[in-house]
């Protein structure tokens, strides 16, 4: 995939990067944007569709938690 810039936006990102490390910044502000609009989108439907006060308190059929 190739990406273009324009110059003004090439030269911010040559100041904020890391020298030699611009791939790497540009993965990782992909990676975050994609997070962050899942977790609007996310939000978005459960302010759409709020548990009730009932399924959010009960308990008894919740998943063991595995870090």
């Amino acid at each position: 995939m190739l990406i273009r810039l324009d110059e003004t936006t090439q030269r911010a990102l040559n100041r904020v990067a890391k020298k030699g490390a611009r791939a790497e910044f540009i993965r990782g502000a992909i990676t975050r944007a994609i997070r962050e609009e899942e977790e609007a989108r996310t939000r978005l439907a459960y302010e759409l569709q709020p548990d009730s006060e009932s399924e959010a308190d009960d308990w008894s059929n919740c998943e063991e938690y595995k870090p």
